[in-house]
């Protein structure tokens, strides 16, 4: 068994940018070039898929820890407010959205899905970006009810409801 450091515990739920929610079922040993290397096996229940992610590359792959209520508050606040017009040409909003969904914050996430609906609004979404909304879109609403301990249909309606007010 390596010793290297774990960040997250068995049954710990956590969030796989551009995956989604998931939680830990357990952290097992893998001979890796006759090495053992300790994995997290990972249920996301959004694809009912299970994963296995090397300890050491959680961290560079974006995995992190579910956000505390006060930042899941904070993300819904943000889809409601004023927002910068984002460019026309749409392979660039496309990248740049992209790139934040691989950073994975919350608050990216929310970025994301506020710019894309409020784009929508002016001019149906290319396929890609569509999906890109869909997917954010998703995330956030995983994120925010296992942080606030409520239903996906009431993030649903909360972040609608915000999204509509501007």
């Amino acid at each position: 068994m390596c010793d290297e450091t774990r960040t997250f515990q068995v049954n710990q739920k956590v969030v796989y940018p551009s995956q989604g929610v998931g939680i830990i079922k357990s952290i097992e040993d893998k001979e890796f070039k006759q090495e053992q290397i300790p994995y997290y096996v990972i249920y996301l229940e959004v694809s009912d898929m299970t994963i296995m992610v090397p300890v050491n590359k959680a961290e560079n792959l974006g995995i992190r820890p579910i956000v505390v209520e006060e930042d899941a508050q904070k993300a819904l606040e943000l889809i409601g407010e004023a927002y910068e017009p984002i460019p026309s040409d749409w392979k660039l909003r496309y990248q740049m959205n992209l790139d934040l969904l691989k950073k994975g914050s919350v608050m990216d996430i929310a970025t994301i899905v506020r710019s894309l609906y409020h784009r929508s609004k002016v001019k149906e979404l290319p396929i890609l970006e569509r999906k890109l909304y869909d997917s954010a879109l998703k995330l956030l609403e995983d994120e925010i009810s296992f942080s606030l301990r409520i239903s996906k249909e009431e993030v649903e309606t909360i972040i609608f409801e915000r999204l509509e007010a501007k």
